[in-house]
């Protein structure tokens, strides 16, 4: 009589583990690094913008807001360095909108990676383009005469508005992964972000508003992220709006991160 054995049944692949999936979302980012190498005009694109509003903004606006380009430049500087973070987040969205559209993603849930990661990796590597577009606005703002605090502020306030940026730029991929057109998805992103930028602190003093739109001022967060920017790189308190900044970019990315990934998992199915 011979006895029969049975091969032990293969291990059955499930989830990837926390380090296998930050691997993953690296390779994602390396992926979206690399289309700027054969795409640079979007790092001119980049560019021109944070540039034009900057130059706008001060010699336009300037003489009128503060009685001189040179107090108004000290004053705005922190306020559209948080404004252009915020608005450049509408990329990631649009991205994520046209990868979809074109299959893109369809080729990325038949690879054994973490669901998140396609998403999570666009994220990061958008996060370059906030350093670069901060960058730029910095050294000409120093041109313009900007009297920088320190240069620890500087890199400080940096690593804030990416912590920020990351946060906020999980309801631009909501937006890319719903909306059925990338037109669609700006005028969704531009529906909050021009309203919520333009009623803070960035551009004028809350209390030069009415009395509605002066109450709004102090807890919107862009007018805390903009604080914050501004007592980091030139004047002004630093903890309070950092704590706040910091509570707000938490409640986003609690808030948007997990619905985010339920209609992309949705769209998938």
């Amino acid at each position: 009589m011979t006895t029969a054995t049975l091969d032990a049944p293969a291990e059955v692949a499930g989830r990837p583990g926390p380090g296998a999936t930050l691997s993953q979302i690296m390779s994602m980012a390396w992926r979206q690094m690399v289309r700027i190498k054969h795409n640079p005009f979007e790092l001119v694109d980049l560019s021109l913008s944070p540039v034009m509003f900057l130059l706008l903004f001060v010699y336009v606006f300037g003489g009128q807001m503060a009685g001189s380009t040179s107090v108004y430049l000290q004053y705005v500087l922190g306020g559209l360095i948080a404004q252009n973070a915020i608005f450049l987040t509408m990329y990631t969205g649009t991205g994520i909108n046209a990868d979809l559209r074109k299959g893109v993603y369809d080729r990325f849930r038949s690879l054994p990676i973490a669901r998140s990661a396609p998403l999570a990796g666009k994220i990061f590597a958008d996060m370059f383009k906030q350093v670069w577009s901060i960058a730029i606005m910095l050294v000409l703002g120093l041109l313009m005469g900007f009297e920088l605090r320190s240069l620890s502020g500087a890199v400080f306030a940096t690593l804030v508005l990416v912590m920020f940026a990351l946060a906020i730029s999980w309801f631009s991929v909501l937006a890319g992964v719903l909306a059925d057109s990338e037109e669609k998805v700006q005028i969704y992103a531009f529906v909050v972000i021009m309203p919520l930028t333009f009623t803070s602190d960035a551009f004028v003093r809350v209390e030069t508003l009415p009395g509605p739109l002066e109450a709004w001022a102090e807890v919107n967060p862009v007018s805390h992220l903009a604080r914050t920017m501004r007592g980091l790189l030139s004047e002004g308190p630093v903890a309070e709006p950092l704590l706040w900044t910091s509570v707000w970019a938490v409640a986003l990315l609690a808030v948007t991160a997990p619905l985010a990934m339920r209609a992309y998992k949705k769209k998938m199915i």
